[in-house]
């Protein structure tokens, strides 16, 4: 399927998902990211979710990285598509962007190069690690400055799709994609 179709449709399916579902979801993500291969790092970069997208909500794995003393790293949108990524600390402000997401205010910037495992959201993905977001490419573009050893984890409430068939040679495909049901290994 086109990625324009695929953002419609999971769109829509997320919308008819109920948040007792998503909350659960959730958790059983946090839970099955333990049984990874990803805890020797210390720079772990997550999105801060939307309730309003009906996003998975990276509460508990936030939780699950401070608990295993983790360096959190958080996204906040800037000019022309871009990402600034703060260390999230206990004196980090966070405020609502125009879409409704938190993000710091201000705080100790962290270079992409630095980022060794990155929770990517996503809309879709399908059976080779490529996936759909939003379209505003703010992910594309922050991923390609990443070390290349960098572990990137999507998190799905839903099974991929068989192929995206407008994936481009410059879109980076994810290592991993964790859905309530799957831990899927690219």
């Amino acid at each position: 399927m086109l990625k324009k179709d695929l953002r419609t449709h999971f769109l829509e399916l997320r919308k008819n998902t109920s948040d007792a579902i998503i909350e659960e979801a959730s958790l059983v993500l946090a839970n099955s990211l333990l049984a990874m291969p990803i805890w020797g790092h210390t720079y772990y970069h997550i999105f801060l979710h939307s309730a309003f997208k009906k996003e998975i909500d990276t509460g508990p794995i936030i939780t699950l990285l401070r608990g295993k003393d983790k360096e959190i790293i958080i996204p906040k949108i800037a000019p022309q598509n871009q990402l600034q990524h703060f260390l999230l600390t206990d004196s980090t402000t966070l405020k609502p962007n125009n879409w409704g997401i938190p993000e710091p205010e201000h705080g100790i910037k962290v270079s992409p190069s630095e980022i060794e495992v990155v929770f990517v959201p996503l809309l879709a993905f399908d059976r080779k690690g490529h996936r759909v977001g939003y379209g505003g490419g703010y992910y594309d573009s922050f991923l390609s400055e990443c070390n290349e050893n960098t572990e990137k984890i999507g998190l799905s409430l839903f099974d991929p799709v068989d192929v995206i068939s407008d994936s481009k040679p410059h879109d980076i495909p994810l290592d991993y994609c964790v859905t309530p049901e799957k831990i899927y290994t690219f």
